[in-house]
């Protein structure tokens, strides 16, 4: 089974009772559960106690423990509300008798209405672009030993900065603005339910890093502790995962030991899909 394979596998959850559910993890030698799993699967767990035809328009979460990614995580679900238009659940995430995350998610019929959006950056295409994981075994040497496994071990997205840092080199002060082309690593169902928790996965990767940059820091800078806080997330328009999304992403604030975190989803076709706002603890020990 592919990694992507085995994602989406994990994402689809044992359901335990009417409104409890049981996830089991996916270590990508991260020491610890990827934020964006929990997210994908707490959406999962959400959706699958909603009528088909309501999609999720925004979510709302809160990373409060570190995940363990030999435990199973369970999925708790509270069904808040189901309104003529609009549903809403509570999802609480619990490893070892205590909450790692909560997550509040609203659900909505179709329906028209007023449409407008931003225009799409400006950006090169994903093509000539190299993946991360190609990058990361081209400058292998240079990636701390215990961040190693991470780095060049096989993902189910894959992910192309259009600027990508050079891993030999101290980081330079940058502007907090980055972009990266994403798509799953491989065919996906047609199910959109799917492509939505997938994309909320994805969201995650990447988003703090633009709070870094002014300061000539990134995630290799001896003593520098970064873990996700909160994340918002909002989807505007039908995609597609399978196909290439260009992730626009800014930095407006950092103070506070935090940093604030701002992304954009466009297709190739100029389309703005969701957005994401995370913020992120951001400490420099001595």
């Amino acid at each position: 089974m592919s990694v992507l394979s085995e994602l989406l596998e994990l994402l689809r959850l044992e359901r335990l009772e009417e409104s409890l559910f049981r996830g089991q993890s996916q270590d990508l030698g991260w020491g610890s559960v990827f934020g964006g799993q929990v997210l994908g699967q707490a959406l999962s767990a959400a959706e699958q106690t909603v009528p088909s035809e309501r999609r999720v328009h925004s979510l709302h979460g809160y990373f409060l423990r570190r995940g363990d990614t030999s435990r199973p995580i369970v999925y708790d679900v509270d069904r808040i509300r189901d309104g003529a238009s609009f549903t809403t659940r509570r999802v609480v995430a619990i490893q070892k008798g205590r909450a790692i995350f909560n997550m509040a998610a609203s659900f909505q019929v179709e329906e028209p209405g007023l449409d407008h959006q931003d225009p799409a950056p400006q950006a090169p295409g994903p093509e000539g672009l190299l993946s991360e994981r190609e990058l990361a075994h081209k400058f292998a040497d240079a990636i701390p030993e215990r961040l190693r496994p991470r780095a060049l071990s096989e993902r189910p997205l894959e992910l192309r900065p259009v600027d990508p840092a050079d891993l030999l080199k101290p980081p330079p002060v940058r502007d907090p603005h980055r972009q990266v082309w994403v798509r799953a690593a491989g065919e996906m169902p047609d199910d959109p339910r799917v492509h939505q928790h997938l994309l909320a996965y994805a969201s995650d990767f990447h988003l703090l890093g633009p709070t870094l940059q002014p300061h000539g820091v990134n995630w290799f800078t001896p003593g520098m502790q970064i873990a996700s806080l909160d994340h918002a997330m909002w989807f505007h328009r039908p995609f597609r995962l399978d196909e290439w999304l260009l992730y626009d992403l800014e930095s407006p604030s950092s103070s506070g030991a935090r940093g604030l975190a701002r992304g954009r989803f466009f297709t190739r076709a100029g389309e703005l899909v969701a957005s994401t706002v995370q913020e992120g603890l951001i400490r420099k020990r001595g």
